[in-house]
């Protein structure tokens, strides 16, 4: 499952990032990785930024780039 199919509330394990590049690279920097737990706190009104929680700071990201972060549930 990818992270943008995710809904507020739910809470997952990161698996892997889908390929590589800046947008990877810079996930990864903000700790995006895999083993980490990762919990969808909110969407905005839109549905777009999404609002995640890990390693005990929150971060807005687009659902564009949640798309490229699988997890498991």
């Amino acid at each position: 499952m990818r992270l943008n199919e995710c809904r507020p509330g739910q809470i997952g394990t990161i698996v892997g990032t889908v390929g590589n590049g800046p947008l990877v690279q810079r996930l990864m920097e903000m700790g995006v990785i895999a083993g980490a737990r990762i919990r969808v706190v909110r969407l905005a009104p839109l549905g777009d930024p999404m609002e995640v929680e890990l390693h005990g700071y929150r971060l807005s990201i687009r659902k564009a780039e949640a798309g490229v972060v699988e997890v498991s549930i």
